[in-house]
């Protein structure tokens, strides 16, 4: 038998020219947004202060398939398309007979996927004329992302960085100051949202919910400037379905096809991305894999929350969307996995765990995080991002389950990118000082207490 190679690469001519939406397969569709001062079903053209017209259009579509414009093909080129591993030295340390691939979305100067919806978000707003964007970031690979694409297409660029995230990644910020963005600690004193929130908790050290309400706030308070995100809503999945399909052509390449497929979920940009096209399989009834989200012990929205329409921000000036949520008030620790902190889940990821075609969600405590991410390393000489690590860690409970069942079962993981940036998380690990933390019951339900009453079947 042919013996697959340590690093699979898709040809450029094969690379994706449209973007795969998962809605256009789902059975029955999210709950569609509501306005949040009425409760009322968002119109097209109530988004279209805060988002460009053409990503409203994204947000709302059915549509299987969309076009990916040349523009953003070829920007795609600077790093896609990314490459798919066998990890051959992780499975000959593990002793396990599963074939273990991961997806790698890390060789870019931002580090993760994120690029890969940042591109195409920027080039909207440019093609209407938009000058200024907004944003929010958490680990800072959205802001590095963002400010990327903004450098490339010269459009202005404000990023609102969750306050601990700027402490514990200087690096990043200067990254994202160097491809010429305006960088915020959140909450800050520039904002109405911001000053509320430090009237309330001087010492804040911030959530992403609470820097998308800064970052939409400016938006829609300044002049020719749109707020962009970096996951959670539909279109930022649907840009993400790259990964997915190209992964999916890269196994056939070499016969393979995942029995699991597993992905790290903050806000549910990655996952979603990744199941993209296996997904699709799954909703048409070609194939069966088992997909597991992975999300951390001390924000664990999907494992420990409830589906219920919530507010996307802390602020409550974002639409409201049905989701597993946390509550928009809740202040996750200050873990490393900075990209993880959001109270809630992707309308559409969500959907599809509420009807139970993605499988399973697991929450597991930032030690065993990087007990995994430092395995890893060792055996496969890449250094992973935090939020990517959790993908790690499970895929590897997974493999040792084959180990002790002896099921040679076909492993795919999503590691979304590296961790260059995040050494100070490292260091706190391998001193010992680093603390699990989980939310109590009594502290989510503070949270739930406070989500917004819709009356709606």
């Amino acid at each position: 038998m042919k013996q697959v190679p340590n690093r699979i690469i898709l040809p450029e001519e094969m690379m994706p020219k449209q973007w795969y939406n998962v809605r256009g397969d789902m059975p029955e569709q999210p709950e569609p947004l509501r306005n949040p001062g009425t409760g009322e079903i968002a119109k097209k053209e109530e988004l279209y202060p805060v988002f460009c017209e053409e990503l409203v259009e994204h947000e709302f579509t059915t549509e299987r398939y969309i076009d990916i414009p040349e523009e953003v093909q070829e920007l795609y080129k600077m790093y896609r398309p990314a490459p798919l591993h066998r990890a051959y030295r992780l499975e000959k340390e593990l002793k396990t007979p599963a074939k273990i691939y991961y997806k790698y979305e890390g060789g870019n100067t931002s580090g993760s996927h994120k690029l890969n919806s940042a591109i195409p978000q920027v080039y909207y707003n440019k093609k209407q004329g938009i000058t200024n964007l907004t944003t929010e970031t958490g680990a800072g690979q959205w802001g590095t992302a963002l400010a990327m694409a903004c450098k490339f297409m010269n459009i202005g660029l404000t990023v609102y960085m969750v306050k601990i995230s700027s402490i514990q990644k200087p690096y990043r910020k200067a990254v994202i100051e160097t491809f010429g963005a305006k960088i915020i600690a959140s909450p800050s004193d520039t904002t109405n949202a911001g000053r509320a929130m430090l009237a309330k908790d001087p010492d804040c050290m911030g959530s992403l919910g609470m820097a998308i309400s800064e970052a939409v706030e400016d938006a829609v308070t300044s002049k020719n400037t749109r707020y962009t995100l970096g996951s959670v809503l539909n279109q930022v999945v649907l840009h993400q379905s790259v990964i997915g399909l190209e992964a999916k052509a890269q196994l056939e390449m070499v016969d393979e096809y995942p029995d699991i497929v597993i992905g790290c979920s903050g806000g549910g940009s990655n996952m979603g991305g990744l199941m993209s096209a296996f997904m699709q399989d799954k909703l048409t009834g070609k194939a069966n894999p088992y997909f597991i989200a992975v999300e951390p012990s001390a924000c664990p929205s999907l494992t420990r929350g409830v589906y219920a329409y919530d507010f996307c921000d802390t602020g409550k000036v974002t639409p409201l969307a049905k989701m597993y949520t946390l509550g928009c008030g809740f202040m996750p620790s200050s873990i490393h996995a900075g990209g993880l902190r959001y109270h809630g889940m992707s309308p559409i990821l969500s959907k599809l765990y509420h009807d139970g075609f993605l499988d399973e969600a697991r929450a597991v405590a930032q030690s065993k995080v990087f007990e995994a991410a430092t395995l890893f390393a060792g055996a496969e000489g890449i250094l992973p991002a935090p939020e990517s690590s959790h993908a790690i860690r499970v895929a590897i409970d997974e493999a040792i389950k084959c180990r002790e069942s002896g099921e040679a079962k076909t492993i795919l993981f999503g590691l979304s990118g590296h961790g260059h940036f995040d050494m100070g998380s490292y260091i706190s690990y391998q001193e010992g000082s680093m603390v699990d933390y989980e939310p109590t019951d009594e502290e989510l339900q503070e949270g739930f207490a406070q989500l917004p009453k819709i009356d709606v079947q």
